[in-house]
């Protein structure tokens, strides 16, 4: 079955997930999955792999995709086969009706422009919180199997120098008094939310610290960095940073942030944080712009800088480097499978095919 054929790097990446044999596919047999914030890259993916294991192995699942535009849903997922997929349409920071059930949820929803961060920071902090909220309680109502919140690598704040790796129960500073900070303090809160739904309602949830993702089948308005770098490289444009690029971080391609999150919905501990990341990707801003540079096809493009002087007012993340360490998912069988250059090069391959 071929869900988004008119792409044919995303449908690869959608094969490749589903013929992952350490996810255990037959676990979704008659079950219902819920997924929140279904229209951004990672829930659609999620929804589209979900839909594809379904067809492939017969597992007669029901997904259940959380939108607030469904014009854009249905757009979205136009050639899919519906009758395993349903649309729930509605804000998350309104409560889920009664009428709605699921077996499963991920809870990905959420503001993720720093910009949106920056302009409207009240509703990213409510969209964090509120937004949770229903959904543990939507889980707890249906006394749900599992749970995993898409928490993010921006929970740890800003780490010291010479911490080296970070591991799940190493936690930095985050300055309340940032409106950037926002976005972490929210997801810092959503996490301690989920903590507390397990204490008091036995909600099953694991926390996915998800390292900075993408890859193919990102939306065409995408504004993070790995989609302007792609799209200058794609034009023959150079490469503009507004900062010296020395913020570090590792990342993770669409293919092992689904996987990622399916090992832990389905084999994680309840209660604990996960750090999904490939260990291997740990580079800088600039290091990665070098890697687009490098890895365009007839690439003319080249790398420059031009750093205004009010750049905080860009809203872009506090400069750090952060090392995520992944071996705690890793110990559950799950293993990344994309480097950084394969990353960057099937990006602009999927972004060169819709043009």
């Amino acid at each position: 079955m071929k869900l988004y054929a008119q792409n044919p790097v995303v449908q690869e990446d959608l094969d490749r997930i589903v013929a992952n044999d350490f996810i255990q596919w037959e676990k979704f047999k008659n079950k219902t999955v819920a997924v929140t914030g279904a229209t951004g890259l990672i829930g659609r993916t999620m929804v589209w792999s979900l839909l594809q294991a379904n067809a492939t192995y017969g597992l007669d699942l029901r997904v259940l995709a959380f939108v607030r535009n469904e014009k854009k849903a249905e757009d979205m997922y136009q050639g899919v086969e519906k009758d395993a997929l349903t649309f729930v349409c509605q804000d998350i920071t309104q409560p889920v009706s009664e009428d709605v059930h699921a077996d499963f949820l991920i809870h990905g929803a959420s503001i993720t422009a720093s910009k949106m961060m920056i302009e409207k920071p009240v509703e990213t902090i409510t969209t964090a919180i509120d937004g949770t909220r229903n959904m543990l309680d939507f889980a707890a109502r249906c006394h749900m199997e599992g749970v995993v919140y898409l928490s993010s690598m921006e929970a740890y704040g800003t780490v010291p120098d010479g911490w080296g790796q970070v591991r799940e129960a190493d936690l930095g500073y985050i300055d309340t008094l940032s409106v950037r900070s926002s976005y972490p303090e929210g997801k810092r809160m959503a996490e301690c939310l989920c903590t507390a739904y397990i204490s008091q309602y036995n909600v099953p949830v694991k926390i996915a610290r998800l390292a900075s993702t993408f890859g193919a089948g990102i939306d065409p308005q995408e504004n993070r960095v790995f989609a302007q770098f792609a799209r200058s490289v794609l034009r023959g444009e150079d490469i503009v940073l507004h900062t010296k690029g020395e913020k570090a971080n590792c990342y993770c391609y669409t293919i092992d942030a689904i996987t990622g999150i399916l090992t832990l919905l389905l084999e994680g501990e309840v209660g604990q944080a996960y750090n999904v990341c490939n260990m291997d990707t740990f580079c800088s801003i600039k290091e990665m712009a070098e890697t687009f540079v490098e890895m365009g096809e007839n690439s003319t493009s080249q790398l420059v800088f031009d750093i205004p002087e009010d750049v905080a007012s860009l809203g872009y993340a506090p400069t750090s480097i952060m090392q995520l360490n992944s071996e705690k998912i890793m110990r559950l069988g799950w293993k990344p499978q994309v480097d950084m250059k394969t990353m960057a090069q099937r990006l602009m391959r999927s972004l060169k095919t819709e043009e």
